[in-house]
């Protein structure tokens, strides 16, 4: 449903189209950790395999466009008709991450029991790009991706409630919400949203996540944009009371580089005192960090860190 223009575009980076409004992308991490090197930070903190691990979407649409998106948000898909069944959706994510990796085949320097275990994938992220929420079929989605005996991690920016109270029943694996600002002036200014009453619709889903078994609170943090206003964040975890809260740099890439600087890119050094400001606040815990990623992991201070893992 994109334009041709935009799939040529993203054809380009690497995204392979896997229906009419779906998608899927194999990240720098999956391809390193097939040479044996480093595996992304979801493997460090929940032993996320990945190279096992399926980056996907299953919508272009969104309601947001927010200064930090690598998109380019100029141009915002709109569902018209959706068409793709869930297993459609999921059947040629496999094949097209299959394919993609055959040719790591050749290469003298792959990890030979990694690579032959990609035929059969672990994982799905439905965190590509846009918003997973706005599919009608996600909860269908979630059954049969955990029906093949696959986890899942569901990324939503939180202005959909009305789906997260229907995959109450049809829960993911963990589930992710992204808490773009502390406030709602700062959110209107980072996420330029779509959509009336946003930023009540985010605080009506922080209300709902802690009733999934796995929830995560992602914070991306852009120096001089939201990364200010610790206590205000605080306040918003202690409201959602989520099993973790992930504190993530913005990347300087893609089209956000027409909109942001270099400088609005926080070092990790940044990106762990402003954790350890939020963690005084909630009396939590720094549980782990990856600095490759610029990413910290906080959770209470009374949970066992034994159910990091799966």
């Amino acid at each position: 449903m994109v334009s041709a223009n935009t799939q040529k575009d993203l054809e380009k980076q690497g995204y392979r189209f896997t229906g009419r409004h779906s998608a899927m992308k194999v990240c720098d991490w999956c391809r390193k950790s097939l040479r044996g090197d480093e595996i992304c930070y979801k493997g460090d903190f929940y032993g996320i395999q990945s190279w096992r691990c399926i980056q996907m979407t299953p919508v272009f649409a969104c309601t947001h466009r927010c200064v930090f998106c690598w998109r380019n948000i100029e141009e915002t898909d709109e569902i018209n008709q959706i068409e793709d069944t869930p297993e459609q959706i999921i059947d040629n994510c496999i094949e097209e991450h299959k394919r993609y990796l055959y040719g790591f085949g050749g290469n003298e320097n792959r990890n030979k029991e990694r690579y032959a275990q990609i035929e059969r994938p672990l994982h799905f992220a439905v965190s590509l790009t846009g918003e997973p929420t706005l599919y009608p079929q996600l909860p269908e989605l979630v059954d049969e991706i955990k029906r093949r005996k696959m986890t899942v991690f569901l990324v939503t920016n939180g202005t959909q409630p009305e789906m997260l109270k229907k995959l109450l029943n049809h829960q993911p694996t963990q589930l992710y919400l992204t808490l773009p600002a502390p406030n709602k002036e700062i959110y209107e200014k980072t996420c330029n949203p779509l959509i009336s009453k946003g930023w009540e619709r985010i605080n009506e889903s922080l209300s709902l996540i802690n009733k999934f078994n796995r929830s995560c609170l992602r914070l991306t943090l852009v120096k001089g944009v939201n990364m200010s206003r610790p206590e205000q964040y605080a306040e918003l975890i202690k409201k959602a009371n989520p099993l973790f809260v992930e504190l993530k740099a913005y990347m300087w890439v893609g089209h956000s580089r027409n909109r942001l600087e270099i400088q609005n890119m926080p070092y990790h050094k940044d990106i762990k005192q402003f954790a350890e400001r939020i963690a005084a606040e909630l009396n939590w815990k720094i549980i782990d960090e990856k600095p490759e990623s610029r990413v910290v992991l906080l959770m209470k201070q009374d949970i066992p860190n034994r159910i990091l893992k799966f």
